[in-house]
């Protein structure tokens, strides 16, 4: 159905008539704007919700280190982005499904996924939920409610819109939000998952991350308009922009985003617009693309310590306190990454499970012709022959498989 008025006479229109206001309510020093108004926020939630901010920084931390020393393979961090990310987890309930790109360990981090839960997934062991089979940083929690990372891009959007269907038909008063940054809605993906959700009516929040990058290509190359939040005036869908690295705005904006997709069944679209002060990934390197300068005004901006200013600003919280919580968190990131790599891998029989009731005569051969291979090349593969035969000491004197249960 379309509604206009008629005109006899060429009249072409560019989406300039339309402006779109940035909603903030924090500023850097950690006091409210004049005329704003902070949400209902007791201090046990505020501080729950700038411990698991904490937590998030300093396991980005110390895993890109870990990275680099060459004990994980990969790495993303959240960096700059948790008030976007812990903020709209917050405003949610702990029944509603998130469906995360790649950037939103915060989530996790919010509703209790544990150190030992992170560095089983990272390090890919006999404890990851897994199985080893996916490559780090792609957690999944269904306790938590938190569906396991894809790599492919953008492939969670249109997931979120189904996903909220069934939730509209459950009527259980729950929903969906998903995840993403503004590259990758360029994707087609997205645009049929807005439009399939504005036509059928689902509580979904569709949540974009404008951290100013596609990788490498600024978003001044990614689009001509005035960023993400227009589109949904395509699909007549709810919008609403806000200042990404100011915590407070993120979560009173989703609480009333969540209000429109649980109440009324209508979908909405928020763009948070925030940095990431991070590379990309451990495989990328930003100096390439963006200047010292730029990244040094945006960590003039950083939303931990916007929140920090206001939480000591309130009474809540204190410098001590600060840095005693920083100190502990490091020594527990630490040892449990510890105790997490020297767990053994995952059986290799896990390879061929899960796909079919019974393994197949077909798969059950390439399995053996790979154990047959692995005894006789132990040095090639260490961790796969400590699996096959637990006794089998590997190269260099490390650890055999069965040593390595304490701490689990």
């Amino acid at each position: 159905m379309t509604t206009t008025h008629d005109v006899y006479a060429p009249s072409f229109m560019t989406g300039d008539e339309f402006h779109i206001p940035t909603f903030r309510l924090l500023q850097q020093d950690g006091t409210l704007f004049e005329g704003a108004e902070a949400p209902e926020l007791d201090e046990d939630k505020a501080l729950k919700i700038y411990r698991a901010m904490l937590i998030t920084r300093v396991l980005d931390e110390r895993m890109m280190a870990a990275q680099r020393q060459g004990r994980l393979s990969f790495y993303m961090q959240c960096t700059g982005e948790e008030a976007a990310v812990i903020g709209a987890t917050a405003a949610l309930d702990d029944a509603d499904m998130i469906m995360a790109q790649y950037r939103e360990q915060g989530a996790l981090v919010y509703r209790g996924f544990s150190y030992d839960e992170f560095m089983n997934q990272l390090f890919g062991n006999e404890l990851d939920y897994g199985k080893g089979r996916q490559m780090p940083i792609h957690y999944g929690s269904r306790k938590l409610h938190y569906m396991t990372i894809s790599s492919p891009l953008a492939t969670q959007i249109p997931q979120a819109t189904g996903y909220a269907y069934g939730q509209k038909l459950a009527g259980e008063g729950h929903c969906t939000i998903t995840f993403f940054g503004e590259g990758a809605a360029s994707e087609g993906d997205f645009h049929a998952a807005l439009n399939m959700a504005s036509v059928h009516k689902v509580p979904v929040i569709f949540f974009c991350r404008n951290n100013g990058y596609a990788i490498s290509t600024p978003s001044s190359e990614q689009f001509a308009a005035d960023g993400i939040a227009p589109r949904a005036f395509g699909y007549r869908m709810h919008v609403i922009r806000v200042d990404g690295n100011d915590v407070l705005a993120v979560y009173r904006a989703t609480q009333e985003a969540r209000k429109l997709a649980v109440e009324m069944n209508q979908p909405v679209l928020i763009e948070a617009m925030t940095y990431r002060l991070a590379a990309h990934s451990s495989s990328d390197d930003p100096s390439g693309y963006r200047s010292r300068k730029e990244e040094e005004a945006w960590r003039e901006k950083d939303p931990i310590l916007r929140m920090q200013r206001w939480l000591i600003e309130r009474g809540w919280w204190s410098e001590e306190r600060e840095k005693e919580l920083q100190d502990s968190l490091r020594r527990e990131v630490l040892e449990t990454m510890k105790r997490a790599e020297k767990r053994p891998p995952p059986p290799l029989e896990s390879l061929v499970t899960d796909v079919y009731a019974d393994v197949t005569p077909a798969l059950q051969r390439q399995l053996d012709a790979l154990k047959t291979h692995i005894r006789k090349h132990p040095d090639a593969y260490p961790k796969g022959a400590r699996s096959l035969d637990p006794d089998v000491k590997a190269p260099g004197g490390e650890h055999k498989a069965g040593d390595e249960q304490g701490g689990a």
